[in-house]
């Protein structure tokens, strides 16, 4: 088993998922405040096996990347341009509009949404030129902690 977390780096909050690579699944999405990054990241490692973390090399990527150096694995930049935008879209096709709300304006359903977890999602996809499904279990949690 391969997990991995791929993270969406900003000034003020991050993006992050944790994904098993031979599942195409993705177990953990959350958005946390960036000062909060390296705690979050520590506790998830004491508590998983991960093999490599995945960084967009956007916003504060430095910075974020200082938080992690404890993290002795892989820490891999990946290119993350245009991922706010695209996760606009994804959004859509992890969560499909049903019934009557299908009538009222796409726009509507992602006004009050942070979409930095989908951002990280993207990054990780990109990264491993594949698409992940989302564990049924999952709380996709699409605001600050």
């Amino acid at each position: 088993m391969s997990r991995v977390i791929s993270i969406d780096p900003g000034k003020s909050k991050c993006g992050l998922v944790l994904a098993e690579i031979s599942e195409k699944k993705v177990n953990k999405a959350i958005i946390l405040k960036s000062e909060l990054i390296g705690n979050y990241v520590r506790n998830l490692i004491t508590a998983e096996d991960i093999s490599k973390i995945i960084i967009g090399n956007g916003t504060t990527n430095r910075e974020i990347r200082e938080k992690l150096d404890f993290f002795k694995k892989e820490i891999i930049t990946f290119e993350e341009k245009n991922t706010t935008y695209r996760a606009k879209s994804r959004y859509f096709e992890l969560f499909p509009i049903r019934g009557l709300k299908f009538l009222i304006p796409r726009e509507v359903f992602i006004l009050n949404k942070n979409l930095d977890a989908i951002s990280a999602l993207i990054i990780l996809e990109d990264y491993c030129k594949m698409k992940f499904t989302l564990n049924e279990n999952l709380d996709f949690k699409t605001w600050l902690k």
